[in-house]
């Protein structure tokens, strides 16, 4: 199973809720790794922006998983700006916001920007191969 296809199965499991940061780590603990239940607790704290609608998620699980990667800071701001050209935001409440003055439920648009980090993420790890 490709890392889209766990994405995919975390964020639609109803069993166990995966915030969007749990989501991407479970999904490339073969690359970080981190077992899933270590990925699991690691991001934990890190959904709903931090608890707190700061950084989106998928954006710290994605500086994670670069990180346990080596990849430079560079990798890392280049995804950063790549994300506010693309959503205008990188914090939660903000881009929350922005979805519902769309009209776009929150799981909707949540799982959106989960599996475009999915599919980025994988972009990048490939290029690095």
């Amino acid at each position: 199973m490709n890392h889209l296809e766990k994405t995919k199965n975390f964020r639609a499991d109803v069993t166990r809720h995966y915030n969007c940061c749990q989501a991407l780590l479970c999904a490339f603990s073969d690359i970080t790794g981190l077992s899933e239940e270590q990925s699991f607790a690691l991001g934990a704290d890190f959904g709903a922006g931090m608890n707190h609608g700061s950084t989106c998620g998928t954006i710290t699980a994605a500086l994670m998983i670069l990180g346990m990667k080596g990849f430079s800071n560079k990798a890392a701001a280049d995804l950063l700006i790549q994300f506010r050209k693309e959503h205008g935001f990188t914090d939660c409440t903000s881009l929350l916001r922005a979805a519902q003055e769309k009209g776009t439920v929150r799981k909707v648009h949540c799982d959106g920007l989960v599996l475009e980090m999915c599919s980025t993420l994988d972009q990048i790890l490939q290029h690095a191969s």
